[in-house]
């Protein structure tokens, strides 16, 4: 499998179209490989054969347009209705009904469903991952892809899963377009139901899966490589702490085989620190 550097320049002389190229960037991050999303779109703007088969305008359907936020809500009045609707909801099950009812994010439109959670509600951890991929927004689950697969023998090697005695959820909860990384404004509008999570679940302990989770909750100016294997006291509006964790995503496991070690060193962290947790 080639990333996305090793093929740029094939792209610019080949008969690829923009369909072929979004479903191969699309497998690829299936499979756990690494996609530069902005370098592919640089790539089709620059590429002959891409200008060549775009259709034209009257062509194109109203559908294929990118989802945007209906009416004159910005980003805050949305955050504030969520926050809002969390505050309301008393029980995990009230509070994933108000995140599927939430029309917030402009992602919605374009996914199949919200993917809120997976496991049991009150388990002593909690993982907080990135957001849907293609098959978590099939089947409306967190980490079920192959990224998923490695997280549960991740979690079973510290005897631990989400049949039993793990919560796992996300920053965000609708399938970004291409798999993106979500952005800023999408997370902002989901982090008050990511904060009631917390405060209904009460976990001991939070594994942030990833360096979007990690920086999004710990606001931190550092990538993941620096976060991880450190344990952080984290806070929600509500007033639950709790220690928070970052480990690398499965997903890059996926890719880079030889930073295992360093996973396998944050997974005993977490798991001497759940036992000191009387978890």
């Amino acid at each position: 499998t080639r990333l996305v550097s090793d093929w740029s320049s094939d792209v610019c002389s080949s008969d690829l179209s923009r369909v072929s190229i979004t479903a191969l960037t699309e497998w690829w991050a299936e499979m756990g490989v690494g996609v530069d999303t902005a370098l592919v779109e640089v790539l089709l703007k620059v590429s002959p054969a891409a200008e060549e088969k775009k259709p034209a305008k009257t062509e194109t359907p109203a559908a294929a347009a990118p989802v945007r936020r209906k009416g004159a809500k910005t980003v805050s009045d949305w955050a504030n209705e969520a926050r809002a609707k969390a505050a309301a909801a008393t029980t995990l099950d009230a509070l994933a009904e108000a995140i599927r009812g939430f029309e917030g994010s402009p992602l919605k439109a374009s996914c199949e469903q919200a993917v809120v959670s997976d496991g049991v509600f009150g388990a002593s951890l909690m993982v907080i991952g990135e957001g849907p991929g293609a098959e978590e927004d099939r089947r409306g689950l967190p980490f079920v892809g192959k990224a998923g697969q490695l997280l549960d023998k991740m979690l079973a090697a510290i005897g631990r899963s989400r049949a039993e005695n793990a919560l796992i959820t996300n920053v965000n909860y609708w399938r970004p377009p291409g798999n993106r990384n979500p952005e800023a404004d999408e997370l902002a509008v989901c982090r008050p139901f990511v904060d009631r999570m917390i405060e209904l679940s009460k976990p001991k302990l939070i594994v942030a899966a990833g360096g979007v989770p990690a920086v999004s909750l710990l606001a931190s100016k550092d990538g993941i490589m620096k976060l991880r294997g450190n344990e952080y006291a984290y806070a929600t509006p509500g007033g639950y702490n709790v220690p928070l964790i970052p480990i690398l995503h499965p997903a890059y496991l996926l890719r880079r085989p030889q930073d295992k070690s360093r996973a396998w060193r944050d997974l005993l962290l977490v798991e001497k620190r759940l036992a000191e947790l009387g978890g």
